[in-house]
């Protein structure tokens, strides 16, 4: 595969990725999502501070976005500019080649959506990209970490936790259940732990019991 494809579609990933779903719709409805709730612009500030409808929105297009980037854009420019790694039926025929291509732009979409070029650097916390990314290469990973995510916020009553704990397990899934897939392995272990990172500021307000819980009014940012 030409290296063009790859440089093309970390770029790829990375803009569509960066494409910032919950301030383009707050910013619509005359409201900078940044400077209200949590002050981020994922879903979950996106429905405490727009509603259900329109955090749901946001929850569906961050988890497309990961989910194009991984499963179609790679498709797109490889048939673009690599047609002979297409058999007749339009199957891969380097599958490791195709798989490493995927994998950075997992990487990049993630980063995209955390760090948006838009926002001055400044994202989500990519846990619903991460989550498209996944469904594209390991969905019952997803479904692991979805339970797992369900269970804690269950629990707790705190998105963060859920958050957080889904974060742990989808790379703890990845391993079980692909252990000689080192390569997808770490790169999953590195996207949960930037996901943890991105939550350092909810675990401070746990640590004070500031955070805010499932069904109760905000009580600080």
């Amino acid at each position: 595969m030409p290296v063009l494809a790859y440089i093309l579609t970390a770029l790829g990933a990375y803009l569509l990725g960066s494409i910032p779903t919950g301030f383009l719709v707050a910013k619509a409805k005359g409201i900078d999502i940044r400077s209200v709730g949590s002050g981020n612009i994922g879903a979950t500030n996106a429905m405490r501070v727009l509603g259900k409808p329109a955090g749901i929105f946001v929850l569906l297009m961050d988890i497309w976005k990961g989910y194009a980037a991984v499963k179609w854009l790679p498709i797109f420019l490889l048939n673009i500019l690599a047609p002979p790694d297409f058999d007749k039926c339009g199957a891969v025929t380097d599958f490791h080649s195709f798989l490493s291509i995927r994998i950075m732009a997992a990487i990049c979409v993630v980063l995209g959506h955390n760090y948006t070029c838009w926002l001055k650097f400044k994202g989500g916390k990519g846990i619903a990209t991460t989550a498209g990314v996944y469904l594209a290469l390991a969905p019952w990973a997803v479904l692991v970490a979805l339970v797992v995510f369900l269970l804690a916020l269950l629990l707790t009553k705190y998105v963060s936790v859920g958050s957080i704990a889904g974060a742990v397990a989808l790379p703890a899934t990845v391993w079980a259940m692909t252990p000689h897939n080192y390569f997808l392995g770490i790169v999953t272990t590195a996207l949960g732990a930037l996901a943890i990172y991105k939550h350092k500021s909810n675990v401070q307000r746990l640590l004070a019991g500031t955070e805010n819980q499932l069904g109760k009014k905000k009580q600080t940012k």
